[in-house]
């Protein structure tokens, strides 16, 4: 019973004078190891803040500077646990952890697609800089102000004064229209007049009342063209070019404005401007006009002398 007890005390003592020495002999890599990881920390701060301004070069979006710096910074500091880890000698273990970090990355690709794909396009979005808040845009089948734009989806303020949160792979995917781009914009009216109408007294009064309109841009010409003879009408479109100040849209006062010169025109100069006609048929075959069907039933009614 005493050799059993004298022989782990022997065991003990050797395994932990090996360790000593293990520990003696690593105490240099420890200690370097220590070093690097202090080293490559205080690289972090300095790569963080430089990354902060390299990037507000091209964003203007807190968020995206900061996620971007943020992700070198640790970067950095993984770089430096793998040298670290390498002054340790445990190859083991930077190959262990670089195969999980791997798997855990592929399965969370894997398990969040969507948020992903939204969290991609707003970077692009971000850098590309196709809408900048304060555009007015329309997507989706919503148009309005973009009041912010995040990592993940794009905030619009609709005319209406509603909030619409849309995934920015919605709006980096699919065509959408951005109106404030251009400082000008044409506006396309449809009109019809009767067939007993002068067109060419049409067209000049119409160019007329269109040349009044305080949002006409100067130089841009006035077209009309007539395009279809209608059922009830000749249809003609008028286009012309207005302002188009992306802090002060005004183009629907300026389409409004034109609809009542056109119409203050039309009842100055006499034109007229119809209302759809039907023609009714009566008649099995058709083309029987309703005084004659009349006619034919008052002498069906009338008593035989």
């Amino acid at each position: 019973m005493n050799f059993g007890i004298n022989d782990a005390a022997n065991i003990v003592s050797t395994k932990l004078k090996g360790w000593l020495e293990a520990l003696t002999a690593m105490l240099p890599n420890i200690v370097v190891a220590i070093l690097v990881l202090i080293t490559f920390y205080t690289l972090s701060r300095v790569v963080k803040a430089g990354f902060r301004k390299l990037i507000s070069k091209f964003s203007d979006q807190p968020a995206i500077i900061g996620l971007f710096s943020t992700i070198m910074a640790l970067l950095t500091i993984m770089v430096g646990l793998v040298v670290a880890l390498n002054v340790l000698q445990l190859t083991q273990a930077v190959t262990s952890l670089l195969a999980g970090a791997g798997i855990i990355g592929l399965a969370l690709g894997f398990a969040f697609q969507d948020i992903s794909a939204n969290f991609i396009s707003g970077v692009i979005m971000a850098f590309k800089k196709p809408i900048v808040v304060g555009d007015i845009i329309e997507t989706n089948g919503y148009n309005g102000f973009v009041e912010r734009i995040e990592l993940r989806s794009t905030v619009i303020r609709t005319f209406q004064g509603l909030h619409v949160i849309i995934p920015n792979k919605d709006i980096f995917q699919n065509p959408f229209t951005n109106y404030t781009r251009t400082h000008t914009r044409r506006i396309d009216l449809e009109v019809g007049v009767s067939y007993g109408d002068d067109l060419d007294k049409v067209s000049e009064v119409v160019e007329k009342a269109i040349a009044s309109n305080s949002h006409l841009v100067d130089g841009e010409p006035i077209k009309l063209v007539y395009q279809e003879f209608g059922s009830s009408s000749i249809n003609f479109k008028v286009m012309f070019w207005i302002d188009y100040n992306p802090k002060n849209p005004m183009y629907l006062e300026a389409r409004s404005e034109a609809i009542r010169a056109i119409k203050k025109a039309f009842d100055a100069n006499d034109i007229t401007i119809p209302f759809p006609i039907r023609t009714l048929d009566f008649g099995i075959k058709g083309g029987e006009k309703l005084s004659e069907q009349l006619k034919a039933k008052e002498i069906k009614l009338l008593p035989k002398a």
